[in-house]
């Protein structure tokens, strides 16, 4: 996945405009307009990094002129104590864009190498780790982003990338297999069909309608691995819900195709960095 610049540069904007206001009263009354510093960013913490260049815009928008020398780049594994880049601006743009800059790429660190330790742990499987939408509202984009950083894949961006049948759709329209008839008469020859279920009898169900992806909702390891033998590669199988550092590896090893975790992008701990002024 890449980074559009204009969804990054609506994004930071409309995160300033809600800082700044119309004023920064500490800094605009303490500093000179034309004052010019170096900040440095040092990592507190061991993990990956992600967002360097989306902090870097945010001093961009603030100043044409700031400029930057990045040391560690995103993908790239810091230590703490790490010095990952060095922003050289006018200080009121490096005052006033501080807490945004650092607010993202702490996010986006946090998300990376939340998603590089579950890519690890499944080193050596045929699964992949993917997010959801389970997304903060507003910054989807940047935690999409981040989840490939870290060796993860997308799942569906927005409701238009796929069809997804979930228990409430079921339940609201009344079966499976009317539901599934319904969608296949109205939509795109090129939309695919992802069902949702809970059960062997359900798994069953949605492999003689011809779904192309079917979501695995908290099973056991043991009813995944039948649903593994049972679907033979007729559809990608996809394991979601209850799925932790500790039972990663086990649901990998049943042999599904997709492992999902919305943990990744609405509950990650942000990755610890701060901002140094240069004396």
């Amino acid at each position: 996945m890449k980074l559009m610049q204009f969804q990054v540069d609506d994004l930071i904007k409309s995160a300033l405009a809600e800082d700044i206001n119309y004023i920064d009263v500490t800094t605009d009354y303490l500093v000179d307009e034309n004052a010019v510093s170096t900040a440095r960013y040092v990592a507190k913490d061991d993990g990956v990094l992600c967002g360097i260049d989306v902090a870097f815009r945010v001093f961009k928008l603030l100043d044409d002129n700031a400029k930057c020398e990045i040391y560690i780049n995103d993908g790239a594994k810091v230590k703490k104590g790490d010095i990952i880049a060095r922003f050289t601006a006018k200080t009121r743009a490096l005052l006033k864009g501080e807490r945004t800059a650092l607010n993202l790429i702490q996010h986006m660190s946090g998300i990376v190498t939340a998603t590089n330790k579950c890519v690890e742990l499944i080193e050596g499987t045929n699964a992949s780790v993917a997010d959801t939408r389970k997304t903060l509202p507003g910054l989807r984009v940047i935690q999409k982003y981040a989840v490939t950083v870290g060796g993860g894949k997308n799942h569906r961006y927005n409701l238009s990338d796929c069809a997804m049948l979930k228990d409430t759709h079921i339940d609201a329209y009344g079966s499976m297999t009317k539901a599934v008839e319904k969608l296949r008469d109205g939509m795109g020859h090129t939309t695919k069909i992802e069902v949702e279920v809970g059960s062997l009898e359900e798994l069953n169900e949605a492999l003689s309608l011809g779904v192309e992806i079917i979501m695995l909702d908290n099973m056991s390891i043991e009813d995944m691995t039948k649903a593994v033998e049972i679907t033979a590669g007729r559809a990608k199988l996809e394991a979601s819900g209850n799925v932790t550092h500790e039972r990663i590896r086990a649901i990998a090893e049943t042999g599904v195709d997709i492992i999902s975790l919305g943990a990744l992008t609405h509950s990650v701990k942000a990755f610890d960095i701060s901002m140094k002024i240069d004396k």
